[in-house]
């Protein structure tokens, strides 16, 4: 009956998987090579969850001489968004995601392909024709309204929901039925016909996790809908095996759903691939630690780095740090190398939840960008602003020249400066240099009066030289500070506060509000030499007529 079922579901089928078996051949690399691949689906929505296992796919394969190729999971026609290929892609390829085989934004490029499974059709049919010429699948005609009253029976007995066992009524027609039911035009999809008893434990050793304990399958599950495509249990699997994937990584929502693949390789006689199933990234949320989602939490899109701007490099290394917690303690030994000479190590992932602390990621922003040239920050910030915000790359743009000194300030030395997080933080860590929309946001430091920051303003306008050095201009500050009733010896003051108006922190601190509009910012001299005479003295008379 299988063979004669066989050619009655798949009549137009007459490859075999042999065929398929001699066009996609084992690949040609060293045993030891690894073949990953990432396998979204497109929905329009890419997220850090999709970058997390896309790193571990990239470090598993070319830490191993191998090879990474991205397919896209497009069987469910009802989520797919047009644009969705190029957002992934894209995406990816900003965090430095890059696949030697796969969809491409030109074209598909590989040898084991088509790489969408939309395309992928008569492949899953003919392993399906093969699980039902070996009686390990047939068709089944119920209905949704009939499966949906099937669980409200199953939960009013209180036995597991699925069509399984007694409930699987389909599973017992004869072929004259099945003809007749066909005959009729009754719509079928294909279930597989499982083998499984759930009261039988397997051991199974994931690649994260270490050895784990599931109960063998017994649900006959859909492996090909009414339409003839595949479900992703099928799909994958199918996928997995001829384009020859040997480490599959993906999210600890599919270990519930293990035993359904691991059944379907066995049957189909096939190799499963090593399953490495990582942990949902988390948060802290209300002091307690929950799974970040898609509705509550922002920052699980990657377009939301995007837009802040986050350098690449930046969240590529706070996401090396989740993957592996040993990661921290390298980079301290090997301050410069990159993150791909770090020798990452699947079974060292994380496999309770990884916390994901948008703080910690800034701190490892601005070590990353204290490392970078003030030239490189600028031009990503550049790229970044031609798509993302138009009026900043018209600042960037025209004070590109000074832009880069300005950037540079302090970052030299044993202790440089590490300020510097995103291109949005940057377009306010440095707007006070931007004449257009220039305001004085920071009011006077607490012991200078209005009146004393009238002298000590006037005083400065009228002894600025633009070709002072650092000590020359600082010995004009101590002098300004001196004859205003302030003081330039700071033990001075600290001994006896009482005879003086201030120090020289509140006078220098006068002069940095009058220049840049706020009462911190990097080193004011080097400033003002990048601004040049005219911009500095213009902004402090502004500042003198606003006071009076």
């Amino acid at each position: 009956m299988s063979k004669e079922l066989a050619e009655l579901l798949f009549p137009e089928i007459d490859k075999t998987l042999e065929y398929y078996e001699e066009k996609f051949p084992e690949r040609n690399l060293d045993k030891k090579a690894k073949v990953t691949r990432l396998g979204p689906s497109p929905t329009g929505f890419i997220h850090l969850g999709n970058l997390y296992g896309a790193l571990a796919d990239e470090r598993i394969a070319h830490l191993n001489d191998g090879i990474m190729l991205l397919r896209i999971e497009d069987t469910d026609d009802k989520r797919k968004v047009e644009g969705s290929e190029e957002l992934i892609i894209n995406s990816l390829k900003f965090f430095g995601i890059e696949f030697d085989e796969g969809v491409t934004v030109d074209g598909q490029k590989g040898e084991y392909g088509p790489y969408r499974q939309s395309e992928r059709k008569e492949i899953y049919q003919v392993a399906a024709k093969f699980l039902t010429e070996k009686g390990y699948a047939y068709p089944s005609f119920i209905t949704e309204e009939e499966m949906a009253t099937l669980r409200e029976e199953q939960e009013k007995e209180g036995v597991n929901t699925g069509y399984y066992g007694k409930w699987a009524t389909d599973r017992n027609l004869s072929l004259d039925q099945i003809k007749e039911n066909i005959s009729q035009g009754k719509p079928w999809t294909l279930r597989l016909k499982s083998t499984g008893d759930v009261d039988v434990a397997m051991k199974f050793k994931d690649g994260i996790r270490g050895e784990i304990t599931v109960r063998q399958n017994n649900l006959d599950v859909v492996i090909l809908k009414n339409n003839g495509i595949p479900t992703y249990h099928f799909a994958h699997v199918v996928d997995d095996h001829f384009m020859r994937i040997t480490d599959v990584v993906r999210g600890e929502e599919w270990l519930s759903t293990l035993p359904i693949h691991l059944e379907l390789f066995f049957l189909m006689g096939w190799r499963r691939p090593n399953y490495n199933h990582t942990a949902h990234l988390m948060k802290v949320d209300n002091g307690k630690k929950r799974k970040l989602s898609k509705r509550k939490d922002p920052e699980l899109s990657l377009e939301y780095y995007m837009k802040d701007g986050y350098f690449p490099e930046s969240v590529t290394e706070y996401l090396m740090t989740l993957m592996n917690s040993n990661y921290e303690e390298w980079r301290l030994k090997n301050k410069d190398a990159s993150h791909k000479d770090f020798p990452f190590k699947v079974k060292n992932m994380n496999s309770s939840g990884a916390l994901f602390d948008m703080n910690k990621l800034n701190d490892i922003s601005k070590d990353v960008l204290v490392k970078m040239s003030s030239e490189y920050i600028l031009d990503f910030m550049i790229k970044w602003s031609e798509k993302f915000d138009k009026e900043a790359n018209e600042l960037l743009l025209k004070y590109k020249d000074d832009l880069v000194q300005l950037l540079s300030i302090g970052r030299d030395g044993k202790k440089p400066r590490k300020d510097l997080i995103n291109c949005t933080q940057i377009m306010d860590f440095i707007g006070y240099y931007f004449d257009e929309g220039f305001k004085h946001i920071d009011s006077l430091p607490e012991r200078v009066s209005k009146e004393d920051a009238l002298k000590i303003l006037k005083d400065y306008v009228s002894t600025y030289n633009q070709e002072d050095t650092n000590e020359t201009w600082f010995e004009k500050v101590k002098e300004i500070t001196d004859s205003n009733g302030f003081t330039s010896n700071n033990k001075e003051f600290k001994q006896n506060p009482e005879a003086f108006k201030g120090n020289i922190t509140d006078v220098s601190t006068a002069i940095r509000v009058a220049v840049v509009g706020r009462q911190q910012s990097p080193d004011l001299w080097s400033i003002q030499q990048i601004m040049g005479r005219e911009r500095v003295i213009k902004r402090v008379e502004q500042y003198i007529m606003e006071l009076e």
